[in-house]
């Protein structure tokens, strides 16, 4: 099966499937989140267009949050929609944006729409960053972006606050705009922002997606200094607003964000533990980050000679466990490795745990 048949069939068994492949949160949603989309549904507020600007306080929520008070921004569908407006903005055909591999790839795709070209540095090394000296080896005269996802998708690798300051200074001093894709910022206690150090040129890509768990509501954020969202607002194609009810629901994550994020925080610390003795378990198999500073890492088969695609189809198919192969993540070393997400029931992780094993040895026959 290729990889779209594989989601075909996880969406058609998705309530007894263990979702571990796209870094989305299937644990239990906060009460009051759920209070209200409800509310919002029975007060039919999707009958009318939402404010532009958003409803009334979810901006203010969102600057708090990350303690940007004087930020610009524009809601999106999700994170990457703003992404594709700033690459849309900022590029034009002839330009590099500096990235990595592995990446999330779909991002070096928008920045082909714009006529640039992504230039993608080996970060599939110790330690598994872009660091300031290799992003500084890799700049061209035509580089005009670095985008860093921090922390990494799919690696799970996090940025040090001199990493990250070090990114930022390299930015500043060739004049480059930096998007910061924060998306998988919640689960990171020790996450920098890049504009502590470059607030002048730098896009923060924020999503709701992850931590609280409303990837489908589809809804995030661009934020950045007003003269910057100034020049995105002309790619901006939701003219009428971004989705009420998932607006509620954002609104009100951010208010409950006390309550739901530490627990969600150690599932995720005792579901890398489970993977990770299960890891141990296979000959060749290995972590190369450990523990992770997201919600997802990698597990490194290529000792094993074990094909990452039929790892994903079998645990799929005879396990109702959906993990995601490397191919979709790295054009260099997805050969090598399978991405595996963690803010699932504990149930859930261990199902991969009892399933992993017995895949590896089936292929490994």
């Amino acid at each position: 099966m290729t990889s779209k048949d594989n989601f075909e069939f996880a969406h058609e068994h998705r309530k007894e499937v263990a979702w571990m492949s796209q870094n989305t949160n299937t644990l239990p949603v906060h009460p009051a989140i759920l209070d209200a989309i409800r509310r919002s549904a029975d007060d039919r507020e999707f009958n009318l267009y939402p404010r532009k600007a958003g409803i009334f306080g979810l901006p203010e929520a969102i600057r708090a949050d990350l303690a940007l008070g004087e930020a610009d921004m524009i809601l999106t569908n999700g994170g990457i929609e703003g992404e594709y407006i700033a690459t849309r903005a900022l590029l034009k055909p002839g330009d590099e944006a500096l990235s990595t591999d592995p990446a999330f790839l779909p991002i070096h795709d928008q920045v082909a729409m714009a006529g640039a070209h992504a230039v993608e540095a080996d970060i599939y090394r110790k330690p598994y960053v872009l660091t300031p000296e290799l992003a500084l080896e890799s700049l061209t005269p035509a580089t005009k972006m670095l985008l860093v996802i921090d922390p990494n998708n799919p690696l799970g690798s996090g940025y040090a606050r001199s990493q990250v300051k070090g990114l930022a200074e390299i930015a500043k001093d060739h004049g480059l705009w930096l998007i910061d894709d924060i998306t998988y910022r919640d689960f990171n206690a020790d996450h920098v922002l890049a504009t502590d150090f470059y607030p002048e040129k730098t896009l923060l890509s924020y999503s709701f997606s992850k931590g609280p768990g409303l990837a489908g509501m589809r809804i995030g954020a661009i934020l950045g200094p007003p003269d910057a969202i100034k020049a995105l607002r002309k790619y901006d194609t939701n003219v009428l607003g971004v989705n009420v009810l998932a607006q509620r629901a954002a609104l009100a994550a951010l208010h409950a964000k006390k309550e739901w994020l530490p627990e969600v925080r150690r599932v995720c610390e005792q579901n890398q533990e489970t993977i990770r003795r299960t890891v141990a378990k296979v000959d060749g198999a290995s972590l190369p980050v450990f523990p992770s500073k997201a919600n997802m890492f990698v597990i490194d088969l290529a000792p094993t000679g074990v094909n990452p695609e039929a790892v994903e189809e079998r645990l799929l198919l005879d396990h109702y466990v959906h993990t995601r192969a490397g191919s979709y993540l790295s054009k260099t070393h997805g050969g090598k490795f399978l991405r595996v997400s963690f803010t699932v029931p504990e149930a859930d992780c261990k199902r991969f745990a009892d399933a992993f094993p017995a895949v590896m040895d089936k292929l490994a026959a």
